[in-house]
């Protein structure tokens, strides 16, 4: 299996970190690589869900947002009860798990076409919805038999973020403009994507690299969570496009958003709507262990997870 060369940048990024380099990416240059990529991505779900009625994508959104719903509950039972972690932290970090990481949907999506795989385009329609539920779900956890959220700064803070305004509006532009309509920026977002994602993974290798103290404080039970979460979460993510007959690079993509876990729209949210909350063990978590789990090792074995269920399906 041809190995996602992008990744090798973050690799990179892991080990300029650890030695101590004094490399680091502009930050300026860092946020309009994240534009760029929110932008891009959006895009293209908006060109191919052009092509699809509405119609059909709303049953199987809203049973891919319930199913997806399991995620954070069952984290935090797992975390509170289990790995007897605060109620504020344990609701905190299910928050994190249950939302999705559009750099990991994104290094997906490129594997597969490395593979020749192709997947449903309106699954960038699912990395949207997706973003939003768990959040909620977190703080109803963190605040249960409490009135003591703000919730107008909550939903302000996630829906006016800048993951969800680039990426509907990105979504909205490609859907209205359409294949044709968007052929004169190809050049510019579609075909320099996957070097400007080279970049971004560089980036994050070295932020990765900086968050290793804070996996020394998580403590073992955490560290083993953040690589089995995403595992039992990829494969309910598989069993459930299987269910919806997805395709098996769909299925492929539906693994890695339920198996991904946000490290840019949950901190912010949770700063805000559980401030007592230790978010170097979110972060830590989702950041530090799980996100270059699944870049290096997740992926494709989700991917081969899929191929595998959907031969046995078929015999």
């Amino acid at each position: 299996m041809p190995f996602e060369p992008v990744i090798l940048f973050f690799i990179l990024g892991l080990l300029a970190g650890g030695i101590r380099s004094d490399l680091k990416i502009p930050g300026v240059l860092y946020e309009s690589i994240s534009i760029f990529l929110l932008i891009a991505i959006g895009l293209k779900g908006g060109i191919e869900l052009a092509r699809y009625p509405l119609s059909s994508i709303a049953g199987p959104a809203t049973a891919i947002v319930l199913v997806a719903a399991l995620i954070p509950l069952t984290t935090f039972f797992v975390l509170n009860r289990a790995g007897r972690l605060p109620r504020p932290d344990a609701a905190s970090i299910a928050a994190h798990y249950g939302s999705v990481s559009v750099v990991t949907f994104a290094v997906a999506a490129s594997f597969l076409a490395r593979q020749g795989e192709a997947a449903e385009g309106y699954m960038v329609v699912f990395l949207v919805l997706l973003e939003f539920p768990a959040l909620v779900l977190g703080v109803l956890l963190a605040r249960r038999g409490s009135g003591e959220t703000r919730w107008a700064h909550l939903l302000h803070e996630v829906l006016a973020g800048k993951s969800i305004v680039l990426l509907v509006g990105g979504l909205l532009i490609g859907w209205i403009a359409g294949a044709e309509g968007i052929k004169p920026l190809d050049t510019l977002f579609l075909d320099l994507f996957k070097g400007v994602l080279a970049f971004f993974l560089l980036e994050m290798g070295l932020v990765v690299a900086s968050r290793f103290g804070d996996l020394r404080r998580a403590g073992a039970f955490l560290i083993c969570f953040a690589v089995a979460m995403p595992v039992a979460a990829g494969l309910l993510g598989i069993i459930t496009a299987n269910m919806l007959g997805l395709s098996i690079g769909g299925a492929a993509l539906l693994a890695t958003l339920y198996a991904s876990a946000s490290y840019i729209a949950a901190p912010a949210a949770m700063r805000i709507a559980i401030p007592e909350a230790n978010p170097a063990l979110s972060i830590g978590a989702a950041l530090g262990i799980t996100f270059p789990f699944n870049l290096m090792i997740g992926i494709p074995l989700y991917y081969g997870l899929a191929q595998h269920l959907a031969g046995s399906t078929l015999q």
